[in-house]
């Protein structure tokens, strides 16, 4: 759920105390720590904000000044700055975060190494996050979020049969909010909408006030599940839930901007978007802005928001910029090779889409074709995959194939972008088989019992 920058870190309270240390924007990118008393200094800085988990900052950081028992309260601490950037969808406390993990004297310390590793995971550094969830999972009565990193870090690399695995020993060890809901986004990407839902409403009433932002992120999720199963009102509700838990929780405003749009309230949808924006300025956010501001007869601000994405969305969400940049024919080379360097780093299904979009934009159908199969290897029933898939049918000549892929996203097109569904309309027009149905398109069988017992 990801994930989740200004050279991955953006200029917030948290960035301002690393730059107080000698952080420039170059020396970001190769993740150094600075030497201890700076390193002490950027995470005992002062924090702005209310609420509890700020309070919890500031009561961790007390301890340390205080001297008590400083290992624990460094990895609680880093806990704390992980959450804030959850909450906040600033990437710059996951540095605040990794600084505190490094502090602890004992390199071997099982919590200080689920947090790096988290870290790790956090920052796509998914090799690292691997090798440190399989040293964790190596130990005797490894625990549950040993597995759960393992298997996060092994499906952003493309290994989802190994993640699934991870994610069973994991489940049974504990079934929790934060497990049923791993499973369930597996049975998604595997296929299993139904599923998926089972298990998301699982993952809800396991949450709780005291864990705000995982109950509000569970909530989103399935909401977004929900709307994609055409539960248009279930998931409006799953949004309101989610925000009473976290009020303004950037991918809470995303789903119902999307709801509103759906509602025909284009002008209703921007003022979503824009409250979603002012706490993360994602590219997939600019974008979904500018169409709705289009849409609402806004074009001044369209037009910002997507001269936003090309000027600064590189370093916030290379891959969404890249089928940005793909979609709107603009600078094909420039969003292969973000998409290449993308593919480096991810080997999901969502980044071999973002690869044979980009490399169809480019005019490389051999290319397009190839990564789209393997984009769409797993069963994921998604709109853009469908969507990608059938203009590259097209492309190639196959109308047959182009036809049932555009068919079958229309079943699921609320959830595209709305330029996204305007252009899917056009061309199931130039297919001129409208009549095809889904019949001949298999459903995945869900691969992942998963039944949360040890």
């Amino acid at each position: 759920m990801l994930i989740p920058n200004d050279h991955l870190y953006r200029k917030s309270a948290a960035l301002l105390i690393v730059a107080a240390v000698a952080l420039s924007a170059e020396t970001r990118a190769a993740d150094p720590l600075p030497d201890r008393d700076a390193a002490r200094a950027a995470i005992l800085g002062p924090q702005n904000g209310d609420g509890p988990t700020d309070h919890e900052i500031r009561k961790f950081q007390a301890k340390i000044k205080e001297g008590r028992d400083a290992n624990a309260y460094f990895i609680r601490l880093g806990w704390a700055f992980v959450s804030k950037a959850r909450i906040s969808s600033d990437p710059g406390y996951y540095k605040l975060a990794e600084i505190c993990a490094q502090s602890v004297t004992d390199a071997d310390d099982s919590d200080a190494l689920l947090l790096r590793g988290h870290i790790a995971h956090a920052l796509h550094r998914f090799a690292d996050a691997e090798a440190i969830a399989r040293k964790l999972t190596d130990a005797p009565h490894a625990r549950w979020e040993s597995f759960a990193l393992l298997g996060d870090a092994q499906m952003e690399q493309g290994k989802l049969e190994k993640a699934i695995a991870a994610y069973q020993r994991m489940i049974d060890i504990r079934p929790c909010l934060q497990t049923y809901a791993r499973v369930a986004h597996v049975r998604w990407l595997k296929g299993d909408l139904d599923g998926a839902i089972e298990l998301m409403e699982r993952a809800v009433k396991a949450g709780s006030t005291r864990e705000p932002e995982p109950a509000a992120c569970a909530y989103t999720r399935l909401g977004m599940y929900q709307l994609q199963g055409g539960r248009a009102s279930e998931a409006a509700w799953s949004a309101h839930r989610a925000s009473e838990f976290l009020p303004d929780y950037p991918v809470t405003l995303f789903l119902q901007a999307k709801l509103l749009f759906n509602e025909q309230k284009s002008a209703d949808a921007v003022i979503a978007m824009k409250r979603a924006l002012a706490a993360a300025p994602l590219p997939e956010y600019q974008w979904f802005l500018a169409d709705v501001a289009r849409a609402a007869g806004d074009d001044e601000l369209a037009g910002k928001s997507e001269a936003a994405i090309r000027n600064r969305g590189k370093a916030e969400d290379a891959r969404s910029v890249a089928l940005f940049l793909a979609t709107r024919n603009q600078g094909a080379n420039e969003a292969l090779e973000l998409a290449r360097q993308e593919l480096e780093k991810r080997q999901d299904v969502f980044t071999y889409d973002a690869m044979a979009w980009a490399a169809f934009s480019a005019g490389i159908l051999p290319e397009a074709k190839s990564n789209i199969e393997r984009a769409l290897s797993a069963g994921t029933i998604d709109a853009r995959l469908f969507y990608h898939a059938g203009k590259i049918a097209f492309a190639s000549g196959d109308k047959e194939a182009a036809a049932r892929w555009f068919a079958r996203t229309m079943t699921i097109q609320q959830m595209l972008l709305p330029s996204e569904r305007a252009d899917l309309l056009q061309q199931i027009g130039s297919t001129q088989e409208k009549a095809l149905t889904l019949s001949s398109i298999p459903t995945p069988t869900p691969q992942l019992a998963v039944t949360g017992h040890k």
